[in-house]
């Protein structure tokens, strides 16, 4: 039979299995927490010739950790301080399982890069993979400002080091706590003058995806955002994904849980890049065609095509 089980330092584990093997195992002495993986057979003289432990090193944060808030303070501290540092400007939320080869990525990759020419601003993510690593990359091909709000752990994977494979590491911070990446996140959002150009860009993604939208949703529903200087908040809805979650809000204008066109008029539904783009350049009353963004894609390749000779 197998199982896995997991440990950490200052912790007992006892494992009980239907052979009535019992299994314990004390503080670790290292400061780290390992996966712990079993191979048990039946008897004891089998389980010493194939049994087998394999420790596995992965980022996690000790308990003792989470017991002060000064530690959480702390960290949401230094992401006001990264945000000051690189300015505030677009936030990015998207699926980290989205990779190279989607579709969603290259449309998303598009994006970034021409919303960080038409704003001229920080192009801000969870620095993760997927749809997060397309809008870095746009905003690098864009040559504008890339800051990052880094976390040990996206959906799907581990992440086994706090480093971005390319990112200097002064623009970006790695997060022990999602709370401070989500301060960090909607902080880099907020507009303190009106020179400021900032927005939202939902695209398609998951769980932590749509937990991040309706938080920042709320916060600008309930004016804790937004309130003087409105920030754009758009959601990508590439190929409909977005589209039952769109009637389910229907629906909830029937049920009644909330009024009629609300939802609707705190953010914008774009099904293209050139519908967001257009939305942003009269939000910010800013020169826009979309001749005029096929030209500077072209140009970007032109140039990109050039560095390889």
């Amino acid at each position: 039979m197998g199982f896995a089980l997991l440990g950490s330092l200052g912790s007992y584990v006892s494992v009980r299995d239907s052979h009535h093997w019992n299994v314990r195992f004390q503080s670790f002495t290292l400061k780290e927490r390992f996966v712990v993986g079993f191979n048990l057979a039946k008897n004891f003289r089998a389980y010493k010739k194939f049994g087998r432990v394999s420790l596995c090193k992965s980022e996690f944060v000790d308990s003792e950790e989470r017991t002060s808030p000064d530690e959480v303070r702390k960290e949401i501290e230094q992401c006001y301080e990264l945000i000051h540092r690189l300015g505030r400007g677009v936030v990015y939320l998207g699926s980290s399982r989205m990779g190279p080869g989607h579709p969603h990525y290259s449309q998303t990759l598009e994006l970034a890069r021409e919303i960080a020419n038409l704003l001229d601003c920080t192009t801000w993510t969870g620095a993760g993979p997927g749809l997060m690593d397309a809008a870095i990359k746009g905003a690098q091909e864009a040559g504008k400002a890339v800051g990052g709000f880094k976390i040990g752990k996206e959906a799907g994977e581990w992440t086994t080091s706090k480093f971005h494979p390319y990112l200097p590491s002064e623009t970006y911070l790695t997060c022990r706590f999602f709370s401070a990446r989500k301060h960090g996140l909607v902080d880099a959002v907020v507009r303190s003058s009106s020179s400021d150009k900032t927005a939202v860009v939902a695209l398609p993604g998951g769980v932590g995806t749509l937990d991040e939208m309706f938080e920042i949703l709320a916060l600008i529903q309930l004016e804790r955002i937004g309130s003087e200087l409105p920030v754009p908040f758009i959601v990508m809805n590439y190929d409909s994904f977005y589209a039952k979650l769109l009637d389910f809000l229907d629906d909830c204008e029937d049920w009644g849980t909330v009024s009629k066109g609300e939802v609707s008029s705190l953010w914008k539904i774009c099904n293209t890049n050139s519908d967001a783009l257009a939305y942003l350049a009269e939000f910010y009353d800013l020169p826009f065609s979309v001749n005029k963004c096929m030209e500077q894609k072209q140009e970007a390749h032109v140039n990109k095509s050039l560095k390889m000779f």
